[in-house]
């Protein structure tokens, strides 16, 4: 479409582009979306015989190919994959590229009026023919009779059938790729590539989903709310505790059914079948501001103004603020004055630019940020000549050796907090002054963790900055959620001998100055032994809940996914701390400034671990929205 604007110029959208252009034909502003491009794939659109692995390609006409392994969430090498079957005896598909009247053998397909033929797939068998269009997609017998038809989310650029026979899979104009149901057409599966080739994310049709770290704000569900208000989105990690469920997603191509899915997964986890709730009985708050969202100013101290929604079963427990992701000292739980109208919230901001975030809670969870960029026009601290060095408080926890003998041994972890202390120990050119908390072997109990975990805590002020480092084992159970393994764990009372994610939440969140998780706890073999039920040592989700912006948190990952953290004698350390060390003492400093920043660490320690590993394990580094790059270390 064109439309005219003043000047001479012309706004145009075709494609998956839109922009504006001057009277030259001078594109002036082009705005592409952040989604794969699936067009001009051909047969490069490849599956697996049991449909769980799918190629595609990030970008037009073939590439930036990648391979995606539903089943395990994970992207693999390729390797024996079927391409889409484009003839057969006895059944001969013609026009069907780009036209509106595509035939079978001579005879026209009947198709909606100017709908358009896009791509094709036979059936493995024989029986039959996938058909994708702008509108449709369609399976025809090998008679061109339709046996079903789908409305589409977009173009069908690219479509697979199974060798099993069992997917039809899709990829569509909208930048997803889908599994329907071979027999009937129903959609089971959605997978979002983010064009970034790192974040992802997988979900079904009542919502349930798994995703990469930083992914989980790519999904979730538009709330409407009548035609004279503007309706609501709610990102998936609002309902994070209900729809989370990789345990469910992974059995999704096996049952290709969601409902039977669900009860296979809470079947394996002893979860209980809960009745289904709509997601618009359980939704969070809703904070709108009525101050402005961009402010400029020279003071330190702000008042702004805001009201909050929330339903009559569920009205607003608390209201905070986070300062460029840091907790507000004394604005943790600030009640409302009351549950509707104006209300406002104090808050103290450093002498420079920043991001105020407000949120409101209630009983089913944390609202989306309201949020306010500040602009400073004051005098910066080093202008004023007054700068407070903060203080680092690091708590390194590592085992390698458990006591139960149910619990694998590992060569490192031990090691890896030692020498991981050592290094922050040095690190008197950035602080002012530097505390180290050392839990190893047997001193790493539980309650020396927990105890350890506290503080933390009350150490840290707005001023200062909080590390954790945690190595060794670490379990995901499907109804208690994460769990750290001290030196003491007992598989069988995990709940009592465990270090849960609500410890290690509770410390990270609270702090009032920065708060930075370096966790390496995903190490091969199953932490708990053959047998034991539902777990696993994938970190995505533990990733996504800390550094979620309500909880602050910079998180450095040792793996992604489902991979795991190696060690080898010749490094003498884990690959993850390894880098992690290299990094802290200059390597990361690529610019010479003597400062590292977290993003300048997050760089260097996915490239040297790549390095080391070959490729075999990839960090993960995820920062709350909100949090600017700061320093973390002082190179040399």
């Amino acid at each position: 479409d064109l439309l005219a604007l003043p000047a001479g110029r012309l706004a145009y959208v075709g494609g998956p582009a839109w922009g504006v252009v001057d009277m030259q034909g001078k594109i002036l502003l082009r705005h592409t979306p952040v989604i794969a491009d699936f067009r001009a794939m051909g047969e490069g659109f490849t599956l697996s015989a049991d449909g769980a692995q799918v190629r595609f390609d990030y970008e037009y006409g073939g590439k930036s190919p990648a391979v995606f392994d539903a089943a395990q969430r994970a992207f693999v090498a390729e390797q024996g994959l079927n391409s889409p079957i484009l003839s057969a005896y006895g059944m001969n598909v013609t026009d069907w590229e780009d036209t509106t009247a595509p035939k079978l053998n001579g005879t026209l397909l009947q198709l909606k009026n100017f709908d358009m033929s896009r791509s094709l797939a036979l059936l493995p068998d024989g029986s039959g023919f996938a058909l994708g269009t702008d509108w449709q997609l369609i399976l025809f017998n090998r008679n061109g009779n339709q046996r079903w038809q789908l409305p589409v989310p977009g173009a069908v650029w690219a479509v697979n059938v199974s060798q099993d026979g069992r997917w039809v899979v899709a990829a569509y104009g909208d930048g997803t790729i889908r599994w329907h149901r071979a027999s009937d057409g129903a959609e089971q599966l959605a997978f979002f590539p983010h064009a970034d080739k790192k974040r992802w994310v997988l979900w079904t049709p009542s919502g349930y989903y798994d995703a990469s770290p930083g992914a989980e704000g790519m999904i979730g569900w538009h709330v409407n709310r009548g035609k004279d208000h503007a309706a609501d989105f709610f990102p998936a990690s609002r309902f994070r505790e209900r729809f989370y469920r990789p345990d469910l997603i992974e059995k999704i191509l096996s049952t290709q059914d969601e409902a039977e899915a669900l009860r296979q997964a809470n079947e394996a986890s002893g979860r209980r079948q809960n009745a289904t709730v709509s997601v618009a009985q359980v939704l969070p708050p809703v904070v709108e501001l009525l101050s402005a969202a961009e402010l400029e100013t020279g003071e330190t101290t702000l008042t702004l103004r805001y009201r909050t929604r929330s339903a009559a079963d569920a009205p607003v427990t608390a209201v905070r603020a986070r300062v460029n992701g840091q907790a507000q000292s004394g604005e943790r739980a600030l009640r409302p004055v009351r549950a509707e109208g104006e209300q406002s919230i104090q808050v103290t901001i450093p002498p420079q630019n920043s991001e105020i975030q407000v949120f409101a809670e209630n009983r089913f969870g944390v609202s989306v940020p309201a949020i306010v960029r500040v602009t400073w026009k004051g005098k910066t601290a080093a202008a004023a000549g007054f700068v407070i060095k903060p203080k680092l408080y690091v708590l390194a926890v590592g085992v390698a050796n458990y006591s139960s003998s149910e619990i694998p041994k590992l060569g490192f972890s031990a090691k890896d907090a030692r020498d991981f202390a050592a290094t922050m120990k040095k690190q008197t050119a950035l602080y002012r002054e530097v505390e180290v908390r050392l839990l190893t072997e047997a001193e790493a109990t539980r309650d020396n963790v927990v105890d350890g975990l506290e503080w933390l805590q009350k150490q840290v002020t707005q001023h200062d900055v909080g590390m954790l480092f945690m190595a060794g084992h670490g379990v995901n159970d499907a109804t208690a959620g994460y769990y750290y393994l001290p030196v003491d764990a007992n598989p069988d009372k995990l709940k009592r001998t465990g270090v849960s994610m609500a410890d290690i939440r509770g410390t990270l969140a609270s702090l009032t100055g920065k708060a930075v998780f370096f966790i390496d706890t995903c190490h091969a073999g199953n932490a708990l032994g053959g047998g034991r039920r539902a777990l696993d040592n994938n970190l995505n989700g533990v990733i996504n809940e800390l550094s979620s912006a309500e909880n602050g948190v910079v998180v450095f990952s040792s793996s992604t996914g489902s991979q795991y953290s190696l060690e080898n004698a010749a490094w003498g350390n884990g690959a993850f701390t390894k880098a992690l060390i290299e990094g802290m003492n200059g390597g990361a400093d690529y610019q010479r400034t003597g400062r590292i920043t977290h993003k300048m660490l997050d760089l260097f320690i996915s490239e040297r671990v790549k390095a080391l590993t070959n490729g075999q394990q990839s960090p993960v580094t995820q920062a709350p929205g909100g949090v600017p790059d700061f320093p973390v270390a002082a190179g040399r």
